[in-house]
């Protein structure tokens, strides 16, 4: 990583590419690339790292013009003198994964409450802003579609459904007719009873560099249409207390 597209986080959160819910396909790493501020193109089966930085919606702003908004790459963005934080994943291309973070060492309201994924230099691809926390609530599950061109990463998009899946439950809220969230005193790490670890559900759409399609989004539509979903609650309860027990 280097010249203007670098930048120096100043905490690197631990970040783990959980579970895979696809059976493997054999095949080689073929994607040499393992900065998030870098070019590449990648074929089916190959790793592909990304990032995610955590900070406030008007620092992924240059200038916090909003009509403006720059990778976390650009060295025009000061998130490296920030309270901003970041986390890497390597996910295998054209699987669907669950990522976490575990909660138990990381906070993401004190880090700004708003996360942008990200990758690339010269195609320096980004996601909108997405809410993540503040000092009230936190929302614990999101879906992130990474879009492909040729093997070229072109988009990043987090995929909303409403809040049809918190409808009755006590713990949960409606934000913005968006999101289902949490309340922050409910979280374990504030004296609750609630894993509030974040969790993201990975797909791909698009062709890879042999013109190959991309599939796992459509995977991801069929686990709703089957309410199959639910599995990935319980696994990533599942990898959590087993993240929390080995450390």
């Amino acid at each position: 990583m280097g010249g203007p597209s670098r930048w120096t986080p100043t905490i690197l959160i631990l970040a783990i590419t959980a579970i895979s819910i696809l059976a493997p396909v054999q095949g080689d790493d073929n994607n040499h690339v393992y900065t998030p501020c870098r070019d590449t193109t990648v074929q089916r089966d190959d790793g592909f790292t990304f990032g995610i930085a955590f900070s406030s919606r008007s620092s992924f702003f240059f200038n916090n013009n909003a009509s403006v908004q720059l990778s976390p790459c650009d060295h025009r963005l000061s998130l490296s003198s920030s309270n901003s934080q970041l986390a890497l994943f390597r996910p295998k291309v054209d699987e669907i994964s669950l990522l976490t973070i575990n909660s138990s060492s990381f906070s993401p309201d004190s880090a700004g409450g708003n996360m942008v994924a990200f990758a690339g230099s010269k195609y320096a691809a980004r996601s909108p802003p997405a809410f993540v926390a503040n000092s009230s609530f936190i929302v614990t599950s999101f879906t992130l579609i990474l879009e492909f061109k040729q093997g070229r990463l072109e988009n990043l998009f987090w995929k909303r459904d409403g809040c049809a899946s918190c409808e009755g439950k006590s713990k949960f809220v409606c934000l913005n007719n968006q999101d289902c969230a949490i309340r922050m005193n409910d979280c374990k790490n504030r004296g609750g009873s609630m894993d509030c670890s974040l969790g993201i559900q990975l797909a791909f759409s698009g062709t890879d560099k042999h013109y190959t399609v991309l599939n796992s989004w459509y995977e991801v539509e069929n686990l709703r249409q089957y309410s199959l979903f639910g599995l990935y609650s319980n696994l990533r309860k599942s990898f959590s207390d087993q993240f929390s027990n080995f450390f």
